[in-house]
């Protein structure tokens, strides 16, 4: 049996799609479609029910992809390893949000370079990241969001806690414990400041802390979670941001938090891979860095 065929069908179950697969496989959709009927006509057995929008396994496809992927992925690491050079140096293709990326992955990744490791940053969203993980553009993707499906897997990394925050002079015009006990209401003549027009951080705040929904909208918007804070920094009004991005003006007394709930809400960090990469050392020695040094974040 031609190990191309296989590697195109693993492709397929993983991907779901005769489309996708050929993206990743940098071949044309004829041509895997070909590649999968050749496979099935060898075996005797369809492989693949074909609907409207992808592919679904049959039971046939399911238990080949079983048992061929693992061998799959050995023979496709020791292929890549092959192609590095002798000092064993790789390039780790990694998305993610600006902030998170720029403050955490990239300085904990820093450490890897020394070893060998080159290193390519792209930012993007959550639906970013996942799209380009799943094209083949990005090794590793830093999302919010777990993937689903066959062929992206993920990891939880790290929480990040969500604090409410504003300039000395907002906190002091509330007045101390009013929000505590008269609720979101006192809040509503306060600037907000937010990465987007759907106010994605404070709705989900005010959605864990004061079951509601915020009533104002955006005052200052910038795509930037450190743009927002050095807004809130100059006292354009109040945001939501992660502890970890605004400890330390918390620290200098730039900005307060206006509350502090029993519970703080938090906010999951995934790192997703294409199924079967991390087969590729690189790869791996990176997503297992990552895993190590969030340990120490808080």
């Amino acid at each position: 049996m031609d190990l191309a065929l296989l590697r195109t069908f693993v492709t397929v179950h993983r991907a779901g799609s005769f489309t996708r697969a050929a993206a990743l496989l940098g071949l044309s959709q004829p041509a895997v479609t070909s590649q999968i009927r050749t496979l099935e006509r060898q075996l005797g057995r369809p492989l693949f029910l074909r609907q409207a929008r992808g592919v679904t396994p049959t039971t046939i496809g399911d238990e080949l992809a079983h048992r061929a992927a693992p061998h799959l992925d050995a023979l496709v690491e020791i292929t890549e390893t092959g192609l590095a050079d002798e000092a064993g140096s790789r390039t780790l293709h990694l998305a993610g949000p600006p902030e998170f990326t720029s403050l955490r992955a990239l300085p904990a990744l820093t450490a890897l370079v020394p070893q060998g490791l080159a290193l390519r940053a792209t930012f993007g969203t959550a639906e970013e990241t996942l799209e380009g993980l799943a094209a083949g553009h990005h090794d590793l993707a830093i999302t919010t969001a777990r993937p689903r499906g066959g062929l992206l897997t993920a990891v939880a990394l790290c929480d990040e806690e969500h604090v409410l925050i504003a300039a000395p002079r907002w906190a002091a015009r509330i007045g101390p414990g009013v929000l505590r006990h008269q609720g979101p209401s006192v809040l509503r003549e306060l600037p907000v400041l937010e990465v987007h027009e759907s106010l994605p951080l404070v709705s989900r705040y005010w959605s864990a802390v004061f079951d509601a929904r915020p009533a104002a909208t955006g005052t200052v918007v910038a795509p930037d979670l450190r743009a927002v804070l050095q807004a809130a920094v100059a006292g354009a009004g109040l945001a939501v941001l992660p502890r970890y991005l605004c400890q330390e003006a918390l620290e200098r007394g730039e900005v307060v938090a206006l509350l502090d709930p029993p519970v703080p809400p938090l906010r999951t960090y995934f790192l997703a891979v294409r199924t079967g990469t991390l087969a590729l050392p690189h790869i791996a020695r990176a997503q297992d860095w990552l895993l190590r040094a969030a340990a120490d974040w808080s």
